[in-house]
């Protein structure tokens, strides 16, 4: 890969915070909810399902942290931020290493 790693998770977290700021404002659902409800728009309703497998690899292995943030009412939102950015980081490391490793072996044949 031509990015650097550094740049690489930087990116990622970009694109994931606008992507879950981004859907969660236009559909007006929460973010832990990932189809569509029936009171919304038809195309909001779409919109959702075409939407729903991103959020459920980006967002739906942090649904028992968001749960366990919504105990508390008065939960500041730097600790949601902070825990997306701590899951997408992991996740864009990852992301990271497999392409590297992808790039590698086709260098290599």
């Amino acid at each position: 890969m031509n990015l650097s790693r550094t740049k690489f998770i930087l990116y990622f977290l970009v694109f994931a915070f606008a992507f879950l700021f981004i859907s969660t404002a236009l559909l007006d659902l929460p973010p832990d909810s990932f189809f569509g409800l029936e009171s919304q728009e038809t195309w909001k309703s779409v919109a959702s399902t075409i939407l729903s497998p991103i959020k459920i690899i980006i967002i739906g292995p942090l649904l028992p942290f968001i749960k366990f943030m919504h105990q508390d009412p008065d939960t500041p939102p730097p600790f949601f931020l902070l825990g997306f950015a701590i899951h997408w980081t992991m996740m864009a490391l990852i992301l990271h290493f497999l392409l590297s490793q992808l790039k590698h072996r086709t260098v290599k044949r």
